[in-house]
């Protein structure tokens, strides 16, 4: 093993033929651990460790998954993704991996586990987006945006009222608690931000699912966090839908940057694959741009479309279209 070489696992997703896991080799020990702290000046410290990453260029890895073994090469970034079918039967679930960075010899010099998630054939799927559809994020302005991300720690930032408990309804839409419907969540945000967005995920009790983001960015290019790979989240959103053939999907996404163009594009592309198209109004300016894009997605495909200023109005949406069978009762009704 090499001490200054290490290897980052991010959750995988497939189905017996089609399965894909990523992640990133670096050429010294990514510093990512966790740090809740009320400190502006452990957050800012916390967050540059982040992005003062070396990747690891045209490293050779291998993949373990069960009695397979599959071999690739990273990236000029570091970055390397696996694609393999299965040998056997795999049921619906979580699925350990292990990946190895090798040198010249095939001998190991770091190594990390992961995991990969096969969906349960369930009715439906759904493809969120996360700044600003889930997490409040400004993303439309760069000062704001990365102040919430200075100043707050993966624990302290907010994610929008009832967001959660929309999601959860979503997850159990025409199925159970044992098989969940799968979510994808699929951001312009940077792999190095992956731990820090779990960790806010988690704590904030979203549904469990896969993670795609964005090409990964060096110390100098934090100013641009966020701000680039619409491109490449299309094609993301695209290869997740081809990868799953018998779901019906869902999405959700905001007015702030592309995610209307973006599922517009997808929606002409697969209009029998999509169910509907949530987006949360965040740009008043955008409304009116915004309502007559979905419209015509509705009227040419037939897909259900939905502009939401809060998720109660998301909910109510969800309700009429059959997507969750009833509502929850508001707040202040449970109190009296």
């Amino acid at each position: 093993m090499n001490k200054s070489v290490s290897v980052k696992v991010y959750h995988g997703y497939g189905h017996k033929h089609n399965l894909v896991a990523y992640g990133h080799v670096f050429q010294s020990k990514a510093k990512t651990k966790q740090v809740y702290s009320d400190n502006i000046f452990v957050n800012i410290r916390y967050l540059l460790r982040l992005f003062r990453l070396k990747p690891y260029p045209h490293a050779r890895v291998r993949l373990k998954f069960y009695s397979q073994t599959v071999y690739s090469n990273t990236a000029y970034d570091g970055f390397f993704k696996f694609e393999w079918k299965a040998e056997g039967d795999v049921v619906a679930g979580w699925h350990g991996v292990k990946v190895e960075a090798l040198d010249e010899n095939n001998d190991v010099l770091a190594s990390n586990e992961g995991l990969v998630y096969v969906p349960h054939v369930t009715q439906y799927a759904f493809i969120s987006d996360i700044d600003d559809t889930v997490m409040i994020s400004h993303s439309a302005t760069i000062g704001r945006r990365l102040r919430e991300l200075f100043i707050k720690n993966p624990r302290t930032r907010k994610t929008f009222p009832e967001a959660q408990l929309h999601y959860k309804m979503l997850s159990l839409s025409h199925t159970n608690a044992q098989q969940p419907n799968p979510f994808f969540y699929v951001s312009s945000s940077e792999w190095n931000l992956y731990d820090y967005l779990l960790e806010t995920f988690r704590f904030n009790r979203l549904p469990e699912g896969a993670f795609l983001l964005n090409q990964i960015k060096q110390l100098k290019d934090l100013i641009k966090t966020g701000k680039t790979g619409h491109e490449g989240k299309l094609m993301r959103v695209m290869r997740i839908i081809d990868a799953f053939p018998n779901q019906k999907f869902v999405f959700f996404g905001d007015n702030s940057q592309r995610d209307p163009v973006i599922y517009a594009t997808i929606a002409k592309k697969y209009p029998e694959k999509i169910t509907a198209i949530y987006i949360r109004n965040i740009r008043k300016s955008k409304e009116a741009e915004t309502k007559k894009l979905l419209g015509e997605v509705k009227a040419e495909y037939q897909i259900e479309t939905c502009l939401f200023n809060d998720s109660q109005e998301a909910m109510v949406h969800s309700n009429q279209i059959g997507l969750i069978a009833e509502l929850p009762v508001p707040a202040e009704r449970k109190s009296k």
